[in-house]
């Protein structure tokens, strides 16, 4: 219903549960959908240049400004951006986006022509701006402009019917990413995931899957397959107690390394650089180990640059 029109949506969710697909997906079932769909993450990017990012700049506007440059929004005319982590946002540029959709123009940094826009405007945030706005950290006029039609993503742990739908999906993405053919899940495996509390969402169950794909040698998973999962909601980095013999002190150790990077992947969304940052090891170390250890990566070297 409100895909087709041009009403502001806000997204509202944990992180983690998939407020970026229904972003796209409400611009993939607009009539805006030939057009650009622009993210911006509004969290990520620093104070002092979101304005530039959002509005673009002229050459000399600041210090660095070598050139003029396209704002988001400009990039989006005719289509639509998608402003994420909206309540991570300062006030200063709030107004300023608030300024553009009530007009409905902008001008870029340092710039005085005013030039007209014509993009739909979806935002998310994973925070309680009513709240946010008591505490005079979120304007209520531009509250109000974007809340025209609210949109509630629950958390994953709130719709576990969904659990083996979602890891069916990304079981077959990935045994199409690294050439495999899909593994199956017992129905004590299924329990065991439907069970778990997912503190991180949908985000971390593809994770895991991921993850699983690469660890588990058979055809088939099952519940001891998935013993590092803590039913209190946090994923364990000690061993889990094997129910075969006990392991020698290098078997346990390579355990526990392969665990450690798999996670630490996982954390930095597969980026190389940031993974061997935060182990404290080279690079190229980190290539050797998950060689040896039987993990592909999975994003292209290239890629960590993105």
């Amino acid at each position: 219903m409100a895909a087709p029109t041009n009403g502001r949506v806000l997204i509202y969710g944990e992180d983690g549960t998939g407020k970026e697909l229904v972003a796209r997906t409400v611009h993939a079932l607009s009539h805006r959908r030939s057009a650009s769909f622009v993210e911006v993450n509004c969290a990520a990017i620093p104070d002092e240049l979101i304005e530039s990012e959002l509005f673009g700049h002229v050459r000399g506007a600041f210090t660095g400004a070598v050139s003029d440059r396209r704002g988001k929004f400009e990039v989006a005319d005719g289509g639509t951006i998608f402003l994420d982590e909206i309540g991570d946002m300062s006030l200063k540029t709030q107004a300023k986006v608030l300024r553009v959709l009530q007009e409905q123009t902008m001008e870029p940094v340092g710039g005085t022509a005013r030039m007209r826009v014509d993009a739909r405007v979806l935002a998310a945030t994973n925070k309680d701006l009513p709240t946010e706005i008591r505490q005079g950290q979120f304007r209520e006029d531009l509250y109000f402009r974007l809340n025209v039609i609210p949109i509630f993503v629950p958390p994953l742990r709130e719709r576990p019917e969904d659990v083996p739908l979602l890891a069916d999906h990304f079981m077959a993405e990935f045994a199409r990413e690294y050439g495999r053919r899909p593994k199956q899940f017992d129905p004590e495996a299924l329990g065991v995931l439907q069970e778990y509390e997912w503190p991180g969402n949908v985000r971390e169950l593809r994770s895991v899957i991921e993850r699983l794909i690469i660890m588990v040698p058979g055809d088939v998973i099952q519940a001891s397959d998935l013993g590092f999962l803590d039913q209190s909601g946090l994923p364990r980095l000690t061993l889990a107690e094997p129910s075969g013999p006990r392991p020698t002190l290098h078997e346990a150790r390579e355990r526990f390394e392969r665990d450690l990077i798999l996670r630490t992947l996982a954390e930095q969304q597969g980026n190389m650089s940031r993974t061997a940052e935060v182990l404290g090891v080279e690079r190229s170390n980190l290539y050797r180990k998950m060689r040896t250890f039987g993990i592909a990566p999975s994003r292209r070297p290239e890629d960590d640059n993105v």
